[in-house]
């Protein structure tokens, strides 16, 4: 039988507790707003992850 663990962790977005746990579909955010902001975040390129770019090969004719 194993035991449930009820982990508390900060949202990412807002920082408030959130229960990261199975009943929470939202997690690791506190609420659907903080997991919707944070995703829109994203769709807007405002978080990147890091690395080198990419360098573009102006003569592919192929991506055109």
């Amino acid at each position: 039988m194993t035991e449930e663990i009820d982990l508390i962790v900060p949202c990412p977005r807002c920082g408030k507790d959130a229960r990261y746990h199975h009943s929470n579909p939202s997690r690791p955010f506190c609420s659907e707003r903080c997991r919707l902001i944070d995703l829109g975040a994203w769709a807007n390129e405002e978080h990147r992850i890091a690395g080198d770019p990419v360098p573009v090969d102006d003569t592919d004719d192929s991506i055109h």
